[in-house]
Order: C-alpha cells, then structure tokens, then sequence
C-alpha cells in the first residue's frame, strides 16, 4: 500500500496482527533462533462463532492443526509431505482431508553425502554393508527430513536406527549444513563423515569440494517411494547450484510449500484466502524475484508440484484469475 493512500485500514485489528508477522519474520532471520521458524497463530475474528486460526509454521504439526479445526490454514514443506497426508502413507495411518490453497515455488532436493573412505557408491549399501556411518542430522524433531528419510531407509532395504545399532551415530542437532557453518567445520575434524540434509542448493556444492560423494538411490527405491506419495529428482551435472558435480544423481524432490485447509473449509473463506494472497503478493518475499507469482502457484511446475488437489472454491477462484 502506497504511503499516500487512506489508513482507514490500519483499525486495532490489523496493527496487533502485521506487529505479530513482521516480529516473526524479523525472528526467523536471525541465524541463532532455534531452528530459523516462528509459529504464527492468529485469531481472527469473523463474527461470533468464526474465530479463524492460521497457522504459519511448516511442520506436520500443521497438519493435526488442520485436520482437527484448530487451524482454517496451514502451511507445510515439502509438497511430498501433504500428498502423504492425502493418501494416508508414511506416518498418516489414514487418508486426511486436505486440500490446497496454492503452492508457494522452492526448488529443492534431499542430498546425501559421504566421505569417500566409507566406499559407498549408492545410498542402499548403508544396509547392505551396515556401514557405521556418523551422520549430521537436522535439529529440529519434528522437521518432515526425519520422517522422509526413515522412509527412504526402509525403501531402501534398513532402519535408519540400525545405524546406532551397527557402532555408528546420528547426530540430530543444529540448522542447516552451511559451508561455514558448524557441520562442516565439524566434518573437517572428523567427528562426522556423512550429511543427509536437504536445501542441496545450499550446501551439496561445498561438500563436493571438501571432497564427499553424493550418494544416489537407486531405481527400484525411487518407485516404492513414488508408491507413497513422494516425487523422484535428480541433480544433474551442468546445474550451475553444483558445477562440480561429475555424474547425475537420483534422489528425491524437496519442492514446493503448500498451502493447505480442510477438504470442508467453508468456500467463502478459502475465497477470501486466495483473494488476499494476490493482493499481497508484492509484500510477500520468496526464494525468486520480484511479487509472489501466484498466476503459476496453482499449475503443477517442477517448483510447485501440485500433489494435492486444489480446493474447490480455490480452483474456481484461480480459474477466475485466468490462471488455470
């Protein structure tokens, strides 16, 4: 909103509400918060029996806000984690009545790194070799990385916990693994000698050139995964986020940040979430430039996989648009 125009706007409401946001955004970009996330309630009030929550964290605990009506609106990272939600695999015992708003686009891919005196070529030789690794996990418990990769450790043959078992360690603390960060100055000392973390944009280049190797899955892992809801990716040579990488690289996709409600949210209210969203789409920072492109967060793309149907009233909103 320009500086000139009418504040009628700014009513007690709206100041308590944007102070709440832009404290949390402000948070959430200092490195030594816990795990760079805010969770962000707000109560809005709708009329005397319509108290909406919006929930704007990015964990499966949004989810269980979601399903159990104690968020209208939710947020969840990667798109893989709502499409299991949806079909009731991984750790949803049942299908959950989900449906999308839009998907906020972030290209991404879970990476695995070992250093090369373990011999692995493939991640599935962990199992099969029950090799010891020491390996750097995300802190955050309730992060979706931990609840993929023990699937993606039972596609492909083991436990993840097995690990432990065989004399290794997995080391779940801190944030991302950053070049000049704490994992990888503890890499350099030996304490560890593997990395599964995902943001490979950020970090896969830098463990090239310390010298690790990027394990792929192989084929048959990828398709049970597939099986369950998750999207295969592959890092690619000549992709200039990882310029050293000499060969191509199977793994799974990290993409997309759904934004989500009940399968039974009322219409006018997903309506009215939509509306607000491309209003405020220049106010809205994301991993690209310039406004939020909402005219392409409703179309299945490589950066925002539409796994989960739209929400009826979302889809008519954006046909509207002119968008699908």
């Amino acid at each position: 909103m320009a500086a000139d125009e009418p504040r009628a706007w700014a009513t007690p409401m709206v100041t308590r509400s944007r102070l709440v946001l832009e404290v949390a955004s402000e948070l959430v970009a200092i490195l030594d918060q816990p795990y760079n996330q805010a969770k962000v309630l707000l109560r809005v009030q709708g009329g005397p029996d319509w108290p909406i929550c919006l929930f704007g964290s990015s964990t499966i605990e949004g989810v269980d806000a979601v399903v159990k009506g104690e968020a209208a609106l939710a947020i969840i990272n990667p798109a893989s984690a709502l499409a299991l939600a949806w079909r009731g695999k991984g750790i949803f015992k049942s299908p959950q009545p989900v449906r999308v708003v839009s998907v906020i686009p972030s290209q991404d891919s879970y990476a695995f790194a070992v250093r090369p005196e373990t011999g692995l070529t493939r991640f599935e030789e962990i199992g099969e070799r029950r090799v010891p690794l020491r390996v750097a996990l995300r802190g955050q418990k309730d992060h979706w990385l931990h609840y993929s990769l023990d699937d993606i450790a039972a596609a492909s043959g083991f436990a993840l916990d097995e690990i432990v078992a065989w004399g290794g360690e997995l080391r779940r603390e801190g944030l991302l693994p950053y070049p000049d960060g704490p994992k990888f100055e503890a890499l350099k000392r030996g304490e560890f000698n593997a990395i599964f973390d995902e943001a490979a944009n950020v970090w896969v280049e830098s463990a090239i050139a310390a010298g690790m190797t990027i394990l792929p899955l192989a084929e048959p892992t990828v398709r049970r995964l597939e099986e369950m809801g998750y999207q295969r990716s592959v890092l690619r040579t000549g992709d200039p986020r990882w310029p050293s990488l000499k060969r191509e690289v199977l793994s799974i996709d990290f993409s997309g940040w759904p934004i989500f409600v009940r399968e039974d949210a009322p219409d006018l209210l997903v309506t009215q979430v939509c509306a607000a969203i491309l209003a405020r789409k220049h106010l809205i920072p994301w991993q690209g430039e310039g406004p939020l492109p909402v005219e392409q967060m409703c179309r299945n793309l490589p950066d925002n996989p539409q796994l989960v149907p739209l929400h009826r009233a979302a889809e008519l909103f954006w046909r509207e648009q002119g968008f699908l």
